[in-house]
């Protein structure tokens, strides 16, 4: 199995240096339920400044994975979020690590007046297909990927359509 590691990367040697290797801990975890190839789209020997061939690369690496598994204990850039699109347009399952209280998930966030308990940000619950709070519940998940039907993109048009059908249920009323 090949699994893309979708999360945060250095910008830089010098962000290099103190980075919070989270690959390391995912590839730990992942390799106590099973043996896979990793994709890491920090490890190449590209040229950094040709930009559309890293972008390339990046597409290329989410087509040729199985699982794309995502890092979200932090603040997600914007790599990281257009790689859920993309894996969302090659049909890639997608599993996203978001603790709670966490950047993108927020306990009792307050909208309007309304309290939502469990704040999820929008593009993230989309585009995945599984949402963990912690990487060390990768086992069960990874136990039942085959019984996971991976969004595509269409999921972009479905969510129009429930958006327009909440929109014309208030109109109505």
């Amino acid at each position: 199995m090949k699994i893309y590691l979708a999360g945060s990367v250095p910008k830089g040697d010098k962000e290099a240096k103190s980075f919070d290797d989270w690959r390391v801990r995912y590839r730990r975890a992942v390799g106590e339920c099973l043996d896979a190839e990793y994709i890491d789209p920090y490890e190449r020997d590209l040229p950094e400044d040709d930009f559309l061939c890293i972008f390339g690369k990046d597409c290329q690496q989410v087509k040729s994975s199985d699982l794309i598994l995502v890092c979200a204990e932090n603040k997600p850039g914007v790599g990281t979020s257009q790689e859920l699109v993309i894996a969302k347009m090659f049909g890639k399952p997608v599993i996203t690590v978001l603790p709670k209280d966490s950047p993108c998930r927020r306990s009792n966030v307050v909208f309007r007046g309304k309290t939502i308990e469990d704040w999820i940000h929008s593009f993230i619950f989309a585009f995945s297909d599984v949402i963990i709070e912690d990487i060390a519940e990768i086992g069960k998940v990874l136990a039942g990927l085959k019984d996971i039907t991976p969004k595509d993109i269409s999921i972009v048009e479905e969510a129009m359509e429930h958006c327009r059908s909440i929109e014309e249920g208030r109109a109505k009323n």
